[in-house]
Order: structure tokens, then C-alpha cells, then sequence
């Protein structure tokens, strides 16, 4: 026996004590309008099932629900009402709550009609609610219409004006980064670098040359199909017959092309009655006479490639140079890198040269054809529908939308400044300093390895200028030999520079400013001497004065 159960039966058994607390229940009108508080007891250690017939006198405990009727709560503070005390000697009239509680409790969720009524009959309040959303629907209906006429007027107006505007540039694929900017991301110092595309091409062409030579060299035809799965094999990239068309458009003499039949084939999908497109190079001045393709010849033949591709790129950086604001001539032989405002990799596509195409055998494709071919030996109703079908076509193709041309791209001109922000500045001193500009990229275009090389170290020497003098402060000698100068330096110096690059700047300052430092060689050493009392702030002018001299 439970706690609980052992409690409640020493309480009941206990005399002199208040009765326990019985479940809740509901009031029942007694047949003689009395209410009678009802208790059930039991002995038994079953729990005591509740009785069916509500009471009055206890108040409901909160776990149980109470069935609850919309319209009726304002009922709930009757005398009626099982939650307000009542007197259970009062009598107590059977009201409509309790009989639609009763009626529920016995018959299910079915609502007397006088609820179901009074359910269904909206309040004032709820009228005008229902009225002023109903107002603020309309209000926001006829807003959106406003809003979208107003849209669709100003689609029409962007369609009208972009109609009588023509377009400026064709809707064209845009390019990976990595082919865009593929000549600023080369290694080593700038020079005459090749659009990546033209590299792809040139790097097609030493695969193409390769597979060729092994063909040839042993005596077999060499054809595209075989031409092709090697170079894709070798470059893991696509070769088709327009990369063909490339090289020989770029290199004309480099191989002759054949529409040729009966070639031996070892593929299902080839017969040997089709015509191939056959590939036999040609031996020129570069194979020195011989009938086949030695590594020598291989060597040649693709500088030779690459030099008429780096003739293709001058040939448009020419026209950039001729299109500038003013116009820059540089001579082809003096050329040593491109205009910093020339974008290699946006150098036009080389176009494909026609290669021979196989035969073309007579095909009756259309309706005209076949009325040409058999107008002898047909009826004449099928002439006439083959007349009519004609008739129709022709209608079709002259009805059709033609395909507008496209325009042609602008030249790659640099964009010209706006009036407005060079206003009030003298024509002569914008002269003047385009001119300077000119000069300036001019010998850059046209500057050698060497002396790019030298202007790095002029520009290095101030910095390693206040480094060598703060070596022969710290050592206190009057003179240092050359190894130990360079090993201080490297140490000292922010430049990632060896002993032996150091060793030439050293031998720079010395040939700028003789006066400041000398060398001394004595017997196997070079020994260094320095003006502590020079200032050297002024030998610092000096030397940018220098490169800015040598930079023009």
C-alpha cells in the first residue's frame, strides 16, 4: 500500500477529525430542487472511481478540464456556477448552463441550437473590423495597380531608348583570369611576352612537329585522325582542324595538306575509301637537304613558329602605338618589351586557313534539286506539289528575321580625359608633359636586359650606401677588404642579395662616386676606403640623380 492510501485510511479512521478531501464535482439539480452532497467511500485499495453526478460543494481541482462553450462565459458568475461556494440547504432552479453542461457531458460536442446561434451572430465589433480591412484591401489593390502601370511605362520607355541605341560591343564569353592576365603573371624580367593563346598555339604546334617526325621518319602516311590523338594525348587539351588551319595561316610552309583515298586504316569508324586529310611536312633550308626530320630541324622550325607569332603581336601593338594621343613609332629591332598600357592577352584570335576538303559528291538535299533531277519521269500532280513546297520555302527563308551584323570592336585607345578635369590647366604644359610620357615609355620599350639590370642597382645603391658607411663607423678602420664588407652588408642590408651580387654594387658605388670611395688592390685582396666626412645626404642626390638620368 502506497504512503498516500496508508495516510488517508488512519485519517478516516481517526474520529474527531474532518472528513477528507473528496474529488470535484459538479452540481446536479435534484428532483426536489435541494442539492444533496454525495460522498463515496471505499475500503478497498482500488482508487475509487469518481461518481458521475457532479456536486457543489468542492471546488474543481485544477488537473481536471472543465468543459468550456463559446457565448458562455459570461455565465461563469452566476450562482450556478461550481466554482462560487453555495449553500447546500438553499434550493437551486435547473438553469440553461447546466443543462447545456449536462447535455454536452452525456451527449458529446454537439451545441444546442441557442449556442450554436449566438455563435454564429458576429458582434459590432467585429463588423468594423471586417469593414476597415475590407477598406484597407481596396486601398492597397488600387496602389498596386498604380505601381504596376508605372512599371510597365517605364519598361516600354528603356525598350525605346535602348532600340534607337545601338549596342557598342558583341555579347562575348568572358575569358578565365588566368588567360586575361597571363603576361603579368610570367616569371623573370618583362620582355616581348605572348598572349596565352598564342602559347597554347605554339606549344600545339611542338606536338604537332614531334608526332609528324615520328611518322615520317618511318616512312608512314600521316593523317589527322593520328596527327590528333597524339597531340591530345601530349597536351591533355582538344586539337581539331581549325588549330590545323592556325599553324598553317601562322606558318605557311611548314606542311603540305591532301584530301587523299585508299589510305590504310586500322579503325571501324574510317574507311578506306573515305578521303582523309593527309599531312607531309615540308623539308626546306631547315633540314639542310635531308629526307628526314632530325631533332636539329624539330629546333628550328619552332623558333621559327614562334618568331612569326612574336611578328603577329608587333603587328598590333603597332597599330596600339599609332592610336595613342600623340602617336609613338618604335623601330621593330629596338623593341625589347610592350607598352604598359597594351593588353597582350586581348591580341585578336589568328584566324584558320582553308584546308582542302574532300570532294563534294552530288547529294539531292532540296525540293528544287530533286524537281531538276526528276522533272522527266514524275506525274504531274507530284510536280506541282514539289512546285508549291518550293514556293513555300522560298516565302519561309525571305520572310525570316535576318541575323543583325555585328559591329566592329573600337580600337584599344586608351580612355581620353574628360574636359572638365584638366580645366584651367595651359595647353603648352599638357604638351609638355605628354611629351615627357612618350619619352619615357619609349625608352622603356626599347631598353636592354643590361641595362635594366643596372637601373635595379641604381636604384638599391642609397640604401646600401648608409649601410657601407654605417659598417665603417661600427669597424673603425680606415680600410676593409672586400669580403668582409660584402659579408656586413648582406647581413645588414634589406635586399636579399649574395656576396657576389653585393660585390657588384660595391664596385658601382665605386664607379659613380670615386670620390667617396676608392678601392686598393693589394696583392690577392681588394681593400675599400671611405670618406667618414662626406655628407651623405648629398651623395644620396647624387646617385638618384643618376638613375633618373639613366631611366629616360
Amino acid at each position: 500500500m502506497a504512503q498516500s492510501r496508508v495516510t488517508d485510511f488512519y485519517a478516516r479512521r481517526r474520529p474527531g477529525l474532518a472528513a477528507p478531501r473528496a474529488k470535484s464535482a459538479c452540481l446536479t439539480p435534484s428532483p426536489s430542487g435541494l442539492v444533496t452532497p454525495q460522498f463515496t467511500r471505499s475500503s478497498s485499495r482500488k482508487r475509487a472511481r469518481p461518481s458521475t453526478e457532479p456536486r457543489s460543494d468542492q471546488p474543481a481541482p485544477p488537473a481536471r478540464r472543465r468543459l468550456r462553450l463559446p457565448g458562455l462565459d459570461s455565465c461563469s458568475s452566476s450562482p450556478a456556477d461550481p466554482s462560487s461556494p453555495a449553500d447546500p440547504g438553499s434550493p437551486v432552479s435547473p438553469s440553461p448552463v447546466k443543462k447545456i453542461k449536462s447535455t454536452t457531458v452525456s451527449e458529446g460536442p454537439v451545441l444546442p441550437a441557442t449556442a450554436q446561434q449566438r455563435h454564429k451572430v458576429p458582434s459590432k465589433d467585429s463588423i468594423s473590423e471586417l469593414q476597415s480591412c475590407l477598406r484597407r484591401a481596396r486601398e492597397l489593390g488600387a496602389q498596386a495597380r498604380a505601381l504596376k502601370v508605372r512599371v510597365q511605362e517605364n519598361a516600354v520607355e528603356s525598350c525605346t531608348s535602348d532600340a534607337t541605341v545601338p549596342t557598342e560591343q558583341p555579347c562575348v564569353e568572358k575569358v578565365p583570369a588566368y588567360q586575361r592576365f597571363h603576361a603579368l603573371a610570367q616569371p623573370g624580367p618583362p620582355g616581348l611576352v605572348l598572349p596565352y593563346k598564342y602559347q597554347v598555339l605554339a606549344e600545339m604546334f611542338r606536338s604537332m612537329d614531334t608526332i609528324v617526325s615520328m611518322l615520317h621518319n618511318r616512312s608512314e602516311t600521316v593523317t589527322f585522325a593520328k596527327v590528333k590523338q597524339g597531340v591530345q594525348d601530349m597536351m591533355r587539351k582538344r586539337f581539331e582542324e581549325r588549330n590545323v588551319g592556325q599553324i598553317k595561316t601562322v606558318y605557311p610552309t611548314s606542311y603540305c595538306f591532301r584530301q587523299e583515298c585508299n589510305v590504310p586504316t586500322f579503325k571501324d569508324s574510317i574507311r578506306r575509301s573515305d578521303y582523309q586529310l593527309t599531312i607531309e611536312p615540308l623539308l626546306g633550308q631547315e633540314a639542310g637537304g635531308a629526307t628526314q626530320l632530325t631533332a636539329t630541324c624539330l629546333l628550328q622550325r619552332r623558333q621559327v613558329f614562334r618568331q612569326n607569332l612574336v611578328d603577329r603581336v608587333k603587328e598590333h601593338h603597332k597599330a596600339f602605338l599609332a592610336s595613342l594621343n600623340p602617336p609613338m613609332t618604335v623601330p621593330e629591332d629596338q623593341l625589347t618589351r610592350w607598352h604598359p598600357r597594351f593588353n597582350v592577352d586581348e591580341v585578336p584570335d589568328i584566324e584558320p586557313a582553308e584546308l582542302p576538303q574532300p570532294p563534294v559528291t552530288e547529294k539531292l538535299t532540296t525540293a528544287q534539286e530533286v524537281l531538276a533531277r526528276a522533272r522527266s519521269f514524275m506525274s504531274p500532280k507530284m510536280e506541282k506539289a514539289l512546285s508549291n513546297l518550293v514556293l513555300r520555302s522560298a516565302e519561309s527563308s525571305s520572310s525570316g528575321s535576318s541575323s543583325p551584323a555585328l559591329p566592329a570592336t573600337p580600337p584599344a585607345t586608351p580612355p581620353a580625359a574628360s574636359p572638365s578635369a584638366l580645366k584651367g590647366v595651359s595647353q603648352a604644359l599638357l604638351e609638355r608633359i605628354r611629351a615627357k610620357e612618350v619619352q619615357k615609355q619609349l625608352a622603356q620599350m626599347t631598353r636592354c636586359p643590361e641595362q635594366e639590370l643596372r637601373l635595379q642597382r641604381l636604384e638599391r645603391l642609397p640604401e646600401l650606401a648608409r649601410v657601407l658607411r654605417g659598417v665603417f663607423v661600427s669597424e673603425r678602420k680606415p680600410a676593409l677588404t672586400m669580403e668582409v664588407v660584402c659579408a656586413r652588408m648582406v647581413d645588414s642590408s634589406r635586399a636579399a642579395l649574395s656576396p657576389g651580387e653585393m660585390e657588384k654594387h660595391v664596385l658601382l658605388l665605386s664607379e659613380l662616386l670615386p670620390d667617396w670611395l676608392s678601392l686598393h688592390h693589394i696583392r690577392t685582396d681588394t681593400y675599400i676606403k671611405l670618406d667618414k666626412a662626406a655628407d651623405l645626404a648629398g651623395l644620396t642626390a647624387r646617385l638618384a640623380h643618376q638613375l633618373h638620368t639613366e631611366g629616360l
